[in-house]
């Protein structure tokens, strides 16, 4: 999770992607429960892969590793040399079992594995795989080949960036071969070369089809996954604060409304989220995501994301607005 999120800027100017928060909760954060709660066994360690994105952002992913009762380390990818490059970071915690994951998405899955298997790769069918790292498989799931980004259709199983290895010393000492002999494909340290090279010398790795794949680049990605995220989750998480004030307020769900907010002459929703401490008065939120601390007045919000600690008064309809923001209009 190194990379500067410029797809989803101006968000991401102050906070990371990975901790843009989805119906509540960061997005690294519901992919490491989504793993606790899979995994057959208990989760040791969580290791973050990071660029320069402060203490504070530091700190807050080591509460979300010790919050399933794991060890919480930080690794930094000083400068972008592909995905391999990025995992080898974390060198020192690449031992035994373990799971890679790539967290700039979240899944709709069910990520039932033997520990017994040599590795596990997550798939899903794609209309458009040239974008894609994708793999060809046996009548057994078995996987006989990993094919990085090809301009000619090979495969439409494309590998969404969540990965089991059962022997972690492996990975590591591969990836080293690799960024030791400068072996790049397409000006990269790519990780199905990796995949390759293991699977050459015996790793047999099965292919597990996912159900959704909630991609979080950017500002509609984010709309369109929380929209999902609030229909998956309605049922099973406490999605309206027992603090938030209502005057002549409507809250049409699903929606997830924050701790310590107030509406006042509101309608919020459907798939509306807004963050603690906010406050809408005499307005109309649907389909928009408003963070924490902001203040949003007289104006009709769908389709719209906005940062933290805003102040948003006027007309608009559709926008994408950073933290700190100040419009009047």
């Amino acid at each position: 999770m190194a990379g500067r999120g410029s797809r989803l800027r101006p968000h991401t100017l102050t906070i990371p992607k990975p901790l843009q928060p989805v119906v509540g909760k960061p997005i690294v954060q519901r992919i490491v429960e989504d793993f606790n709660d899979s995994f057959p066994g208990q989760i040791d360690e969580v290791a973050f892969i990071i660029g320069d994105f402060g203490k504070e952002a530091e700190d807050q992913l080591t509460s979300i590793a010790e919050g399933i009762g794991a060890k919480g380390s930080i690794y930094h990818q000083e400068s972008p040399e592909g995905p391999a490059h990025a995992i080898y970071c974390a060198k020192d915690s690449l031992t035994g079992p373990c799971i890679v994951a790539f967290a700039d998405t979240l899944f709709k899955a069910k990520f039932t594995f033997s520990t017994n298997d040599d590795g596990v790769i997550w798939v899903q069918k794609v209309e458009d795989p040239s974008s894609f790292g994708v793999v060809k498989t046996d009548d057994q799931g078995i996987i006989t080949e990993f094919v990085e980004k090809s301009p000619e259709f090979v495969s439409d199983l494309a590998i969404v960036g969540l990965y089991y290895f059962r022997d972690g010393d492996r990975l590591r000492d591969e990836i080293g071969y690799l960024i030791d002999n400068d072996l790049r494909d397409k000006g990269e340290f790519q990780i199905t070369s990796v995949l390759e090279n293991m699977k050459e010398k015996g790793t047999k790795f099965r292919a597990s089809t996912i159900e959704e794949w909630l991609d979080c680049g950017n500002k509609n990605n984010i709309l369109d996954t929380t929209k999902r995220i609030l229909e998956l989750k309605q049922v099973q998480e406490e999605l309206i604060a027992k603090d938030v004030v209502q005057e002549n307020a409507v809250i049409i769900p699903p929606c997830y409304i924050g701790k310590g907010v107030t509406l006042r002459q509101a309608v919020i929703g459907p798939y509306a989220t807004i963050g603690s401490n906010a406050t809408i008065e005499n307005s109309v939120i649907r389909e928009s995501v408003i963070q924490g601390n902001t203040t949003v007045k007289d104006v009709v919000l769908e389709r719209t994301m906005i940062g933290q600690h805003a102040e948003i008064t006027g007309t608009p309809h559709e926008w994408s607005v950073g933290d700190y923001t100040q419009i009047d209009s």
